[in-house]
């Protein structure tokens, strides 16, 4: 089975600031990704719709790190469970665990990837696709080649060739739209 994507809103960061959501639906399991600033909350609630979906049916909720342009909307997913590089957040239930390799459904995983952040984590997907790659390694398609906001350069370079090495269809960065990964692609 395979999990389906879809892009609720498609961020970037210029003279304003929104993260790219996302969408993950793997059978009971319905995620979002990275549900922070937006310039209007309607842009990550209303595409639920067409899916059939209300923000009471989102399960999941993955922040790939705790930078508040993909955490501030968090709140808008009442039952969700909230999920970070090391634990499991429900009401006032936290669960202790290492993000890298847990896995949400059988089409869903989180791996540590330190790089934007020292506390980062990306959100695998096996979909019709192929593998699809929610992460905050890359800004957009674009750039910045080189994250301006990285602590340790060294640690970014080699998340980013732990996710390129996977052989990821589709790369879904933290402020633009999925793009395909090329030779082209920034270390």
């Amino acid at each position: 089975m395979t999990a389906s994507f879809h892009v609720l809103t498609t961020g970037y960061a210029d003279t304003r600031v929104a993260g790219t959501v996302t969408l993950v639906v793997d059978g009971a399991t319905v995620a979002i990704v990275d549900p922070g600033m937006v310039a209007d909350r309607r842009l990550i609630l209303d595409p639920l719709a067409p899916h059939g979906l209300a923000p009471e049916d989102v399960t999941d909720v993955i922040f790939s790190h705790h930078h508040p342009d993909h955490t501030l909307n968090a709140a808008l997913f009442p039952e969700a469970r909230f999920h970070d590089h090391m634990a499991i957040y429900q009401d006032d239930v936290w669960e202790d665990r290492n993000a890298d390799g847990y896995r949400l459904s059988s089409s869903i995983t989180l791996i540590t990837t330190p790089g934007h952040t020292a506390e980062d984590v990306s959100t695998l997907v096996t979909a019709d696709e192929g593998l699809v790659v929610l992460t905050h390694l890359w800004w957009t398609a674009e750039g910045p080649a080189d994250d301006p906001f990285a602590p340790d350069r060294d640690q970014l370079r080699a998340a980013r060739e732990k996710v390129l090495a996977l052989g990821p269809a589709l790369i879904v960065p933290g402020h633009g739209a999925p793009f395909v990964p090329s030779a082209s692609t920034p270390l």
